[in-house]
């Protein structure tokens, strides 16, 4: 099948998959995003699909499919939200993780990372060097200057946001 004839396949079939998709899960958005995900799929597949007597058979069939396949995956998901209940609230993050990753922000790519895999994640320079695909060096000259870069954002006595007033001494009376 050619690209034009797909285009034709598509404007011709793709507002009727849309209706029986709807009309089978009572979604509109769902239903859209079932046709679209099918049409992916089918371009894809376009070279074989001009052999098949009944494209658009297919296409339904695909979509139909996929419907049926995201209602069964939301099912369990709701039967598991049933059995488990939701979520344990996860914690704030704390001031200092915010400043943090507010100053990690500004430290330039590979020098983040290297902090974040050391420090973070403890891991030693070597394996560093292996998961980053760098020499033994290069880690070691980016965590020194990323420490180097991030002492002057961290320093608390820099960024105190309660200076002492300062003491007036008053004459002995």
């Amino acid at each position: 099948m050619t690209e034009d004839e797909f285009s034709q396949l598509y404007a011709a079939s793709q507002p009727r998959l849309v209706r029986a998709v709807y009309a089978v899960t009572g979604d509109l958005g769902e239903a859209q995003d079932v046709v679209s995900e099918t049409f992916v799929r089918a371009w894809t597949k376009r070279r074989t699909l001009g052999d098949v007597d009944a494209p658009e058979a297919w296409l339904r069939t695909v979509a139909l499919r996929l419907a049926v396949s995201r209602w069964r995956r939301a099912r369990t998901s709701a039967a598991a939200w049933r059995r488990h209940g939701p979520p344990p609230d996860v914690p704030g993050l704390s001031p200092d993780s915010v400043a943090l990753v507010a100053a990690l922000q500004r430290l330039p790519d590979a020098q983040r990372v290297v902090t974040v895999l050391h420090y973070l994640y403890d891991l030693p320079l070597e394996q560093i060097a292996v998961e980053t695909s760098t020499s033994l060096g290069s880690v070691k000259s980016r965590l020194f200057r990323a420490r180097s870069a991030l002492a002057p954002l961290l320093d608390d006595s820099l960024h105190d946001p309660t200076p002492e007033e300062p003491r007036v001494r008053t004459a002995p009376r």
